[in-house]
């Protein structure tokens, strides 16, 4: 699923993902999956045969990927083909230099594990809603009827990770969908809780490789127009 315009959502039973322009989520086969959108939102999808998803050697869970200009070009060109091509022609060159740069994409930390416990979920939901609620982890317990202990202990089972380490993620990729939108980095940085604009830069910088500027910068894919703007083929 590769968003040219606007911002995807998409839900796993295992995780949560933002999908900014410019950026592609890999969904395996068979995989049950939510898709969300606000908004005007243009994107492209790839069908792709399983046996050819082996051979692009694709990450083995869902994960948002980077999207190479050149493979940004493909997936325009692919999507624009005729439904029935042929695999000897233009598109079956295209589909398998496809699955070349699907090879290569590295994947980008803009997904979240999702938590199955009730009290957790509560709490995953109050902060999705308001990434930069200031609670401590004492005032979380407080709030979802569990001690900060049995938190900490669940987060570690559920998510393998620290509250404070997911917390973090939740912020950033929040962060990311706000950028992708035209959010001033300054003004995200506030809206997902981070009161020092600097740290901001420097965590976002840590987890994406680049700055929050570069972050939102427009998409030079086609714009989302009005509502959803889709297209889709079949690769293999």
């Amino acid at each position: 699923l590769y968003a040219t315009g606007g911002v995807m959502r998409v839900s796993t039973e295992a995780a949560g993902f933002v999908v900014p322009p410019g950026r592609a989520l890999w969904v395996p086969a068979g995989l049950p999956h939510a898709v969300s959108m606000r908004g005007g939102v243009a994107m492209r999808a790839l069908f792709v045969r399983r046996d050819a998803a082996e051979a692009a050697s694709g990450p083995p869970s869902a994960a948002v990927l980077a999207v190479s200009a050149l493979l940004r070009e493909l997936i325009l060109a692919a999507c624009a083909e005729p439904l029935e091509w042929d695999p000897a022609g233009r598109a079956g060159h295209v589909a398998a230099l496809i699955l070349d740069e699907i090879a290569c994409a590295p994947p980008l930390p803009l997904g979240v594990p999702a938590p199955r416990d009730p009290r957790l979920l509560r709490l995953a939901a109050a902060l999705q809603a308001d990434p930069a609620k200031p609670l401590t982890l004492e005032a979380w317990a407080a709030e979802c009827g569990a001690s900060p202990r049995t938190l900490t202990r669940l987060f570690r089972r559920e998510t393998g990770m620290s509250f404070g380490r997911w917390r973090q993620m939740l912020r950033l990729s929040e962060a990311a969908a706000l950028l992708a939108q035209g959010i001033p980095s300054a003004r995200a940085a506030v809206m997902v809780g981070y009161a020092s604009v600097p740290a901001f830069g420097s965590a976002f910088r840590a987890a994406f490789g680049q700055t929050p500027g570069a972050a939102s910068a427009p998409s030079r894919g086609p714009g989302p127009g009005r509502g959803l703007l889709s297209q889709a083929t079949r690769l293999g």
